[in-house]
């Protein structure tokens, strides 16, 4: 099977993530809960159809503001599930509403939902998983795994070899300090 590494770059949609984001720390609150967003709307689905389908979940999600979507309603869960631009499930929906709800209460007790996740660094990718099935929802292994490589917590975003492993190494990934 192809890595990443070999099939992003050149890539339309692919290659930005792959050069730009994919595997570099991430130490903001509102890209955290995005990028958590995004990981759980790709279960069962391609991360192409994600990454088209990005902008468009900004603009439903007010630019991922944390306390807007945790103070989302009825009416919102209704316009979000009759949004074309975006992967209108209802149990995705309901954890992206719920899950900004977390974060605010993350906020409350540790400052900030990166404070959290370094106040939990280091753990197995098993006990990341106990960890986040017991915080948040709509949060198996597979998307705890990405959220967590994709953001600098886990080893594995990119190969050894891979020009964008130096700059992430470069970076400090919470990783390499594991």
């Amino acid at each position: 099977m192809a890595h990443y590494c070999d099939l992003a770059p050149g890539h339309p949609w692919h290659g930005p993530y792959h050069a730009d984001e994919y595997g570099f720390p991430v130490g903001d609150d509102t890209a955290l809960f995005e990028r958590l967003v995004l990981e759980i709307n790709q279960a069962g689905l391609s991360w192409l159809t994600v990454l088209k389908k990005r902008e468009a979940f900004r603009c439903a999600f007010d630019n991922f503001d944390v306390d807007r979507v945790a103070a989302y309603g009825d009416a919102d869960r209704e316009r979000l599930l009759a949004d074309a631009g975006i992967i209108r499930n209802r149990l995705k929906v309901e954890a992206a509403i719920h899950n900004a709800g977390v974060i605010q209460r993350l906020r409350d007790e540790h400052d900030s939902f990166a404070a959290w996740l370094e106040h939990h660094h280091p753990l197995p990718l098993a006990d990341w998983v106990t960890l986040f099935r017991r915080t948040f929802r709509f949060t198996g292994p597979e998307i705890v795994g990405e959220f967590l490589m994709s953001t600098g917590y886990l080893p594995g975003a990119h190969r050894h070899d891979c020009p964008v492993q130096q700059r992430i190494l470069a970076c400090g990934p919470a990783w390499r300090t594991a």
